[in-house]
C-alpha cells in the first residue's frame, strides 16, 4: 500500500503538515543512464525493505551513461505498469530530454550563456540519444528528426508527469533544492531542478529534511538541514541509496546499511 505522498507542480499548496515516517523511505540520487548500477541499487533495496519498499527516485535518469533509454523505462513501468510502490521526481536532464524532443531546444538559455548545449559533451545529449538508436554519425541538421522518430510517447508522457517535489514523511524530495525563505507553493521549477547558487550553502533550519541529488559530490552528505544523494554515478562513481526512517539517515551499501550523519 503506498503512503500518503504529496505530489505537486508549481502553484500547489500544502495545509496539512506531512506526518513523521513511520516505515522506512528509500531515495535513490542521480541515475544518468548507469543501468547496471540501478539494478544493484534496487536488489539491495529490495532485500532491506522487501518487495514492496517505498522508493523515490531524486530525478536525472538519462544522460552521460550509455543505458538512458533503458534507466527510464525501467523506472516508467516499475511505476506506471507494474504498481511498484515508487515514484521519481523530475531532474534537469529529463526535462533537457523531453524538451528537446518536443520543442528543438537544445538545452535552456542557462547553458547557452555558458556556451554550452544539452549535445555538449559535459551534459550528455547525443549519448542519451544513441541509447534510442539514433547514432552519433547522424548530422545535427537530421537529428531532431530522428529523435522524434526513436524516443518513445511514453517516454515523454512519463518525464512530463513527474512531479517537481515530493513531500513525506518529513522529508521533502526535490531534484535540485528549494529556494530558502520561498513558500513550498511559490518555489519555481527552474530553482527546483537547477539551484545551486543561494541553495548550496545554505545552513539555516527547514521545515523538513530535504533529501536532493543534481550536485555531484564524492559520497553523499548530510548537511544538517538536507543530504545530498548525488555521489557521480553520471561520471562513473557508485551510484547512491539513502534509507530514512524515525528521524535517523543511513546509506544503503553492499553489507547493509550504514549511518549517515550531520556534522558535529
Amino acid at each position: 500500500m503506498r503512503h500518503d505522498t504529496r505530489r505537486s507542480h508549481p502553484g500547489a499548496a500544502f495545509d496539512i503538515e506531512a506526518p513523521r515516517m513511520t516505515a522506512p523511505i528509500y531515495a535513490i540520487g542521480d541515475i544518468h543512464g548507469q543501468l547496471e548500477m540501478l539494478e544493484t541499487a534496487l536488489a539491495r533495496i529490495e532485500a532491506d525493505g522487501g518487495p514492496d519498499a517505498r522508493l523515490i527516485f531524486l530525478g536525472d535518469l538519462c544522460d552521460r551513461g550509455s543505458r538512458s533509454a533503458e534507466v527510464i523505462e525501467r523506472v516508467r513501468a516499475g511505476i506506471e505498469e507494474d504498481g511498484r510502490n515508487w515514484d521519481c521526481v523530475l531532474g534537469n536532464h529529463d526535462l533537457m530530454l523531453r524538451a528537446f524532443v518536443e520543442t528543438g531546444e537544445n538545452g535552456p538559455p542557462r547553458l547557452h550563456a555558458k556556451d554550452l548545449t544539452w549535445m555538449h559533451a559535459r551534459l550528455g545529449g547525443r549519448v542519451t540519444l544513441a541509447s534510442y538508436g539514433v547514432g552519433e554519425d547522424v548530422p545535427d541538421a537530421s537529428l531532431l528528426t530522428a529523435a522524434r522518430a526513436a524516443v518513445p510517447q511514453s517516454h515523454l508522457d512519463f518525464i512530463a508527469r513527474r512531479p517537481l517535489y515530493i513531500e513525506e514523511g518529513g522529508c521533502l524530495f526535490v531534484h535540485a533544492g528549494i529556494r530558502p525563505g520561498v513558500p513550498l507553493a511559490d518555489q519555481v521549477e527552474d530553482d527546483l531542478v537547477w539551484i545551486r547558487e543561494g541553495w548550496l550553502e545554505y545552513e539555516g533550519p527547514l521545515p523538513w529534511l530535504v533529501v536532493h541529488g543534481h550536485t555531484a559530490l564524492e559520497t553523499p552528505t548530510h548537511h544538517g538541514n538536507r543530504v545530498n544523494l548525488d555521489s557521480g554515478a553520471g561520471y562513473g562513481r557508485p551510484l547512491s541509496v539513502g534509507v530514512f526512517e524515525k528521524d535517523a539517515v543511513w546509506t544503503l551499501e553492499a553489507k547493509g546499511r550504514a549511518r549517515l550523519l550531520p556534522p558535529a
